[in-house]
C-alpha cells in the first residue's frame, strides 16, 4: 500500500473531524513508532545516519511523548482547536529543524542524508493534512 493510497482511505470521509481525529491518530502512530525505534535502537540507528546515540536517544525520548500527547488530541470526539494548532505548529518547526540540522550542524551518512529531509517531509505532510482538516472542521 503506497503513501498516497493510505491518505486517500484516510481522508475517505465526509466529516471534517473524523478526517482531522484520522490524521491525528496517523501521526501519532507513526510519531511513536519513530520514538521507540530512536529510544531502542540509538547505538546502530545512530551509526546509521551519522547523528549521535545520545541525541538520538534524546529525540526519542521526546518525540514518544509528543506521540503520545498527539494520541491524547486524537482521542477527544472533537480536538481542541488550540491543541490542533499546536500539533501543526510543532510538526512544522520539527520539519525545518530536521532539514537545518542537516544542512548547518550534522555530518550525516548517506542514509543519513536521505532518511532526515524524508522524515522532515513526512512531518510536514501531517501538518498540512492535519492543517487542511482543522480549517474544514472550523467552516462546518
Amino acid at each position: 500500500m503506497s503513501a498516497t493510497t493510505l491518505l486517500a482511505g484516510i481522508s475517505r470521509t465526509t466529516d471534517p473531524t473524523v478526517m482531522l481525529r484520522r490524521f491525528l491518530g496517523l501521526d501519532a502512530v507513526v510519531t511513536g513508532t519513530n520514538g521507540i525505534a530512536y529510544i531502542a535502537a540509538s547505538g546502530p540507528l545512530g551509526r546509521l545516519l551519522g547523528v549521535d546515540s545520545g541525541l538520538l536517544l534524546g529525540v526519542g525520548i521526546v518525540i514518544l511523548a509528543y506521540g503520545l500527547g498527539v494520541a491524547l488530541v486524537a482521542s477527544r470526539p472533537e480536538p481542541h482547536p488550540a491543541a490542533v494548532t499546536a500539533v501543526v505548529d510543532i510538526n512544522v518547526v520539527y520539519a525545518v529543524v530536521s532539514i537545518l540540522a542537516v544542512l548547518l550542524w550534522f555530518e550525516p551518512t548517506t542514509a543519513g542524508a536521505v532518511w532526515i529531509p524524508l522524515q522532515a517531509l513526512v512531518v510536514a505532510g501531517f501538518g498540512v493534512a492535519q492543517w487542511a482538516a482543522l480549517r474544514a472542521v472550523l467552516k462546518g
